[in-house]
């Protein structure tokens, strides 16, 4: 039998070596290649308790996004700079909680106490800057994998004065906050601060004569009635303010339905009360006072077409 030569087994033996450390290098890339990071597997943890996804950051974005979506849906024109603004606004919530979860579609339904501050330079009609609500959620995988579908409840209380944003406190041109963008068009508030005392409401009349109605204005503004007709104070001031036409719109949408889908005992009220309304509005002594009645009654036409009024 012939006797391998000393130089054969050598190069043998390296070639041996080599293949055995190219196999150990390999694996533990691969291994390490394959191991998530502690913040990764946190991550995951987080998005597969509904508990948390209730209070996640991700979960405040799409809450912050569909209240100025539906609020610049509600104004009916903006969408363009309510999206841009929302990226500073900050969304605060107290107490997230989990009412649901339905594992076979993947929803979740949360409630919390909803705080939205918006940045500088910019209020609502009545000169507020964080506008709160206790909301519902609810979160579910959209069909087409792109990503979570969020859906908002009472969160009217938030969207109706978010619909009145306008410019305040900063000179046309200047940027809303150091870093934001210059070119906003949201027309600047009438009112920047609420009024001293409360406005009236249908079931608080109060006996003040009407204040002497402002001088005609052309209509800036496209609220639910024609503005070449409008002759009272309220009438001209909706007509002249783009946030109270947005919340003209609402309350005529809201009367609509409600006429529409109510009893008689029902549309008899809607009918007797509008004209307490109108009344209250066009004493209003300013914008403010205007936007306040408007929402009172919003909720008044809720609760009769709810059942729940309880007015005289």
């Amino acid at each position: 039998m012939r006797r391998l030569n000393p130089t054969a087994i050598a190069l043998l033996a390296g070639a041996l070596v080599l293949l055995l450390m190219i196999y150990v290098f390999t694996g533990a890339t691969r291994t390490n290649a394959d191991k998530l990071t502690d913040a990764q597997v946190a991550a995951q943890a987080d998005a597969a308790d509904p508990e948390k996804r209730c209070g996640s950051q991700k979960t405040y974005d799409l809450i912050k996004r569909e209240l100025f979506r539906r609020a610049a849906e509600l104004r009916g024109s903006d969408q363009a700079a309510f999206d841009r603004l929302s990226a500073y606004s900050v969304v605060r919530m107290d107490a997230p909680m989990l009412r649901s979860h339905d594992e076979d579609v993947g929803t979740i339904t949360c409630a919390g106490s909803l705080a939205l501050d918006l940045p500088p330079g910019v209020a609502v009609v009545g000169g507020r800057r964080t506008l709160t609500a206790n909301i519902g959620y609810a979160i579910q995988p959209a069909a087409d994998g792109s990503g979570d579908v969020l859906t908002l409840s009472n969160a009217d209380a938030i969207i109706t004065p978010l619909a009145t944003l306008a410019r305040v406190g900063t000179p046309a041109g200047e940027p809303l906050t150091p870093a934001a963008p210059t070119d906003f068009v949201l027309p600047p508030l009438s009112d920047q601060a609420p009024p001293s005392t409360q406005p009236p409401t249908p079931s608080q009349p109060q006996d003040v004569g009407p204040p002497p109605p402002p001088a005609r204005a052309p209509a800036t503004a496209s609220p639910s009635f024609n503005c070449r007709f409008a002759r009272t104070r309220g009438e001209i001031a909706v007509c002249g303010d783009p946030g109270l036409a947005a919340l003209d719109r609402q309350m005529a949408s809201q009367f609509s339905t409600a006429m529409a889908q109510g009893d008689s005992r029902q549309r008899s009220l809607l009918q007797r009360t509008r004209s307490d309304f109108l009344r209250y509005r066009d004493n209003c002594p300013s914008n403010s006072c205007i936007a306040e009645t408007y929402r009172g009654r919003i909720r008044e036409i809720r609760d009769i077409a709810a059942g729940t009024w309880r007015g005289r």
